[in-house]
């Protein structure tokens, strides 16, 4: 290596970091990377085609070819991992130096490591980064949180290295703390509830449509052509195209039905419910992730419990009509339910964050990227303090034209023995949220009868206990 002095150094050359570096380079920026496992050092430099790039598994060669004060990236597994790496530098670190952790770390790891690093006059933030691996390539969204000064540091570099929508750069600093990575937390929440509702409209249109794949690809193509234009919706269309190279079949049929999780799901549904926020299509959508791992007890229960026969349909142009409708109305549902974490969180951990801008930067890049995020964008810009993206007078007008289609699709599901739990939870959390009344008053009841956990009155102030009678007929 020449004598030269980089600007950013990277810790992590597997395929998210070694295209970050890549695109730095590509916008006239010079990166180290760094990586214990010698192959991926070898990997980079072997397709490194200019100055601006060098990779070393010698960290004191990396740490003495940056510049003063260093800035270092991590993109490293979440957890343990991070913390080693951080220990593993900080003896080398001075002042004013700055570490950023740009993988899915949980957002209170990135609390306390914040308060760590405090200690030594270290800078700390925690970027949130989605868009897989042509994202990171060529343009993700990028989700930083930490002191609005160290932001003022990178700011240059991340617009430049993020995707770009009418030539806007998808990122912004989001608030201070934790508050990057708690947004790509429900990102992630987001995107496990859009993916299950997508995975049901194919189960009906397969199992009760009896759509075969190229049929399936054609409608998703049309429909990513309009409401429901999304990065998702277009991978889904390309699946169904896919062949195995193995056999004769769709790759999508060679597919065991059993799907893993790596935890950002079940993190933002754990914060949703220690803040009270119902998410219930998030919720559902981890759930089953859980549900479909259990193959072999799947297997022996369908010879076992009964239930209704799947009669095909003939009416398939009214049920695709109707399933891009529900889908439709889910979505909205999903991004609703999102936004309302974010907007607890925001007020409970004090990030300030702001819907509005959340939203802009999701346009691009990210793996949730919607066409409907423009019309999400317009509503928390027109009223930043909405308490639910529901309410959104043009939200609520889409939701009122699609709400058919949802019930169409619940029906036609559950008549036929097809579960669609997330469409379900979708409707009622829709027909929850828009009701004056519920009966709580019965659950307040119940909990008072055996627990005297009291309850309130609706003619009156105050907490107030009864001494219920038994059998009291």
């Amino acid at each position: 290596m020449k004598e030269q002095k980089f600007d950013y150094g990277m810790i992590g050359l597997g395929t998210m970091g070694r295209n970050l570096v890549y695109n730095m380079s590509d916008h006239g920026y010079t990166v180290i990377g760094f990586d214990k496992n010698n192959a991926q050092v070898e990997t980079l430099k072997k397709e490194v085609s200019n100055e601006n790039i060098f990779a070393t598994s010698n960290l004191d060669e990396f740490l003495k070819a940056l510049k003063t004060p260093k800035v270092i990236m991590m993109l490293v597994p979440a957890g343990k991992i991070v913390d080693e790496v951080i220990h593993e530098l900080k003896p080398f670190l001075s002042e004013n130096d700055l570490l950023i952790d740009c993988g899915n770390s949980h957002f209170t790891d990135t609390n306390t490591r914040n308060e760590q690093l405090a200690k030594s006059t270290i800078h700390f933030m925690g970027i949130g980064v989605s868009g897989g691996e042509s994202g990171a390539r060529y343009g993700p969204s990028i989700m930083p949180g930490g002191p609005k000064d160290t932001y003022a540091r990178v700011a240059s570099m991340l617009e430049s290295i993020a995707a770009k929508v009418n030539n806007e750069p998808c990122v912004t600093w989001l608030g201070p703390g934790s508050a990057g990575h708690y947004v790509k937390m429900v990102h992630n929440g987001i995107e496990y509830g859009l993916m299950q509702i997508i995975a049901e409209t194919y189960h009906l249109l397969k199992n009760f449509g009896n759509l075969n794949n190229d049929e399936l690809y054609h409608i998703f193509s049309k429909w990513n052509k309009g409401l429901l234009k999304s990065f998702l919706i277009e991978i889904t269309a390309d699946i169904f195209l896919q062949k195995d190279e193995l056999s004769n079949n769709s790759l999508v049929d060679m597919i065991l039905d059993s799907a893993k999780q790596k935890g950002t799901g079940g993190w933002a549904s754990k914060d949703a419910i220690d803040l009270q926020v119902p998410i219930p299509v998030i919720d559902i959508a981890v759930a089953m992730r859980d549900m479909s791992a259990l193959k072999e007890e799947r297997e022996t229960a369908i010879g076992i419990l009964a239930g209704s026969d799947i009669k095909l349909t003939d009416e398939k142009t009214e049920l695709i009509a109707m399933s891009e409708q529900a889908l439709y109305f889910a979505m909205i549902t999903v991004y609703a339910q999102g936004m309302a974490l974010l907007q607890a969180a925001s007020q409970k951990y004090e990030y300030g964050l702001k819907p509005e801008h959340i939203a802009k930067i999701w346009r691009g890049g990210c793996i949730i990227r919607a066409a409907l995020l423009e019309d999400i964008h317009t509503a928390f810009s027109q009223e930043p303090t909405l308490p639910n993206l529901m309410t959104s007078k043009s939200l609520a007008e889409k939701l009122h034209h699609s709400e058919k289609g949802i019930r169409y699709v619940i029906r036609e599901a559950v008549d036929n023995g097809i579960p669609v739990p997330a469409m379900m939870m979708s409707l009622a959390y829709y027909d929850s949220y828009r009701s004056e009344w519920l009966p709580a008053n019965l659950l307040q009841a119940q909990r008072d009868y055996f627990g005297a956990h009291t309850y309130q009155r609706i003619d009156r102030d105050g907490i107030f206990h009864t001494q219920w009678n038994r059998n009291s007929r």
